[in-house]
Formats: structure tokens, C-alpha cells, sequence
């Protein structure tokens, strides 16, 4: 992607180490035209397009200034203090989850795949005994039951963890309002029911699931509110909850925010996995999707008429001390 801007005839800077994690060295990066520089100030200082993954974070806020085009996921509706911050810095910010192609959010979709098969990874293994969870095969096996997984949203992050669930053998259960959405996951597999929403379907479904995955999207807006505290508490001992709505604030109440660092914590006896990066877990393969989303719209950035872009002005989240996307209501 990297060789896509300086063929172009862009300078583009990249901190030292910045690939490291992710399998790409400072050295491959040089070898295409980059600028290899010490330490994120001169990145920030010497550069008006700064283009990163996750929002700005600690020392990076003072690094920011008003003339910056600031290109990253943002999700500030869960975040006042940092919409605060970018506002009275006066720059001009775009939200990858916010970009949007018709209905299709593209930027978003690439870590939504990516944290939907995670969850039903992340939810197995946390399901066994030395976790602290059932000590469930998901699957279930020949003189076993299957496990049950009930999935709220069918868009792409709650579209692939039904899928892989479904793949694992579960019997799995999908909440979505659109028709559409309802009669994708329904051909998955037999092992899958699609289902509209009633709070008594949900209720129900929810008490009797081993692992329920909640993947509900408002595009830039607070999440819905799916699942109360006294859905979750019917669960049985050893359950576990995976909230990848986190980042917008989650979908069920008892969510609360987590790292990698201490990624669980236990409510009513249940699990919960709300981890806000998911797809940091996996950083080589998340860097390769989203760069592939990312390119064409970085390059449009980079020209002077980007504004002219639908998508990229669908994106516009604060621009000179106002906030102007909808969602967050500007």
C-alpha cells in the first residue's frame, strides 16, 4: 500500500518499528521509498494526512494540530473526551467505520470479518473447563451434544461468527431484523436458525446458549442496547459472552470495556470477553485486509479533492471545531 503512495508521488513517512508486530520491517518499507523516522512527533510534526488504525491514545492527542487530516477508526460516540479533544484541536477527522459505499461500510467490514471469526475462536477456548467455562466441545462429537451459540446481528462482524460456528458443528441461532440478512444465515446450514428479534425469542434463546455473540452496528452511533442484565444472568454457570460491539459502546448491558492485557471478567457466573481491538490478536492478517480496503481511499486523501468523494465525505466525523456526522448528532 506503501508502494502505491510513493509511486503515486507521495512522500510517506512510517514511524521505525511501526510493522514490526505485524511481520513488516522497517528495512522492506525503505526498500519501496519510505521514510523511516525515530519516533511518532517528527510523524506528526513533518505530515498533514496521518493515517493510523487505532484512535489517538495518550501522548498522540498533543501531537495533533489544527490543518492535520486525521484517517483512522474513531468510534466516538463511545468516546466524548477524545471528540472533545479532536474538536478544540481543529483539524479535520474521517472514521474508517464511518466511510460508507451505499450501505456497505468497506473499511469496517475487513476487522468486522476478522472479530466475528474471532469470537467463536476466543469463545471455544473460553468455554473450556481450565477457563473457567462449561468444559464444552463446541462442536459436540458422536455421544455428545453440540454446543449452542446464539449470534445477535447478522452483518459481517455476527454474519462470520454464525458461519464459523456453524462450520464448528453448533447449533447456532441468528438474530436479525432484515429479511435479507435472516435468509442468508438460514442457508449456512441446517444447523443454523435464523430468527426476527422478539424480546421473547432472544430471552429464551439466550438462556438455553453456551455462547452467545453479540454484533449489533448503528454505522458511527452509540450501539443498540440487545441484552439486559437479566438475559445474561439466565445463563447458565460457565457461558460466556463476547461483545463485539464494545467499541461502539456494546450491545449488552453488562458489557464493559477490556484489554488483551486482562481480556475477561465474569458477571452472574458468565464470561465476558469485550475486548475493544479484537483484531490485534492478529495483526499480520488484519494488516493485510484492511490495507487492502484502505489504498483507494487513502490515495483520494492525498489529492486535493477528496471532499468531491461521497464515501470520504460520509466519513467527515469533526472538521474545524464541529462535529458533522449525523450518528454523533452534529
Amino acid at each position: 500500500a506503501c508502494a502505491e503512495l510513493v509511486k503515486a508521488g507521495h512522500r510517506v513517512c512510517l514511524e521505525t518499528g511501526a510493522g514490526d508486530a505485524s511481520g513488516f520491517s522497517d528495512e522492506a518499507y525503505r526498500a519501496l521509498g519510505v521514510d523511516i523516522v525515530a519516533d511518532a512527533a517528527t510523524v506528526y510534526g513533518e505530515n498533514e494526512l496521518i493515517v493510523k488504525v487505532k484512535e489517538p491514545v495518550g501522548e498522540e492527542l498533543g501531537l495533533l494540530r489544527e490543518g492535520h487530516l486525521l484517517f483512522s477508526y474513531l468510534h466516538l460516540a463511545a468516546n466524548e473526551e477524545l471528540t472533545r479533544s479532536l474538536l478544540e484541536t481543529g483539524l479535520t477527522a474521517v472514521a474508517f467505520e464511518t466511510v460508507q459505499e451505499g450501505e456497505r461500510l468497506p473499511l469496517l467490514a475487513p476487522m468486522s470479518d476478522i472479530a466475528g471469526r474471532l469470537a467463536i475462536q476466543i469463545g471455544t477456548t473460553l468455554l473450556h473447563r481450565p477457563q473457567g467455562g462449561k468444559g464444552l466441545l463446541l462442536g459436540g462429537l458422536p455421544a455428545a451434544e453440540r454446543g449452542r451459540v446464539v449470534v445477535l446481528g447478522a452483518g459481517n462482524a455476527g454474519g462470520n461468527a454464525a458461519r464459523m460456528a456453524a462450520a464448528l458443528g453448533a447449533q447456532v441461532v441468528v438474530f436479525d431484523k432484515k429479511p435479507a440478512a435472516l435468509e442468508r444465515m438460514r442457508a449456512l446450514g441446517e444447523n443454523v436458525t435464523a430468527l426476527y428479534p422478539y424480546t421473547a425469542e432472544v430471552t429464551r434463546e439466550v438462556a438455553r446458549a453456551d455462547l452467545v455473540v453479540g454484533a449489533v452496528l448503528i454505522p458511527g452511533a452509540s450501539a443498540p442496547r440487545v441484552l439486559d442484565a437479566g438475559q445474561v444472568a439466565a445463563m447458565a454457570e460457565g457461558g460466556v459472552v463476547v461483545d463485539i460491539a464494545v467499541d461502539q459502546g456494546g450491545c449488552i448491558e453488562t458489557t464493559r470495556p477490556t484489554t488483551y492485557e486482562a481480556p475477561t471478567y465474569r458477571v452472574d457466573g458468565v464470561t465476558h470477553f469485550c475486548v475493544t481491538n479484537m483484531p490485534g490478536a492478529v495483526p499480520r492478517s488484519a494488516s493485510q485486509a484492511l490495507s487492502a480496503s484502505l489504498i483507494p481511499y487513502v490515495l483520494e486523501l492525498a489529492g486535493a479533492d477528496w471532499r468531491a468523494h461521497p464515501a470520504l465525505r460520509a466519513g467527515i466525523n469533526v472538521e474545524r471545531g464541529r462535529v458533522v456526522h449525523p450518528g454523533l448528532g452534529g
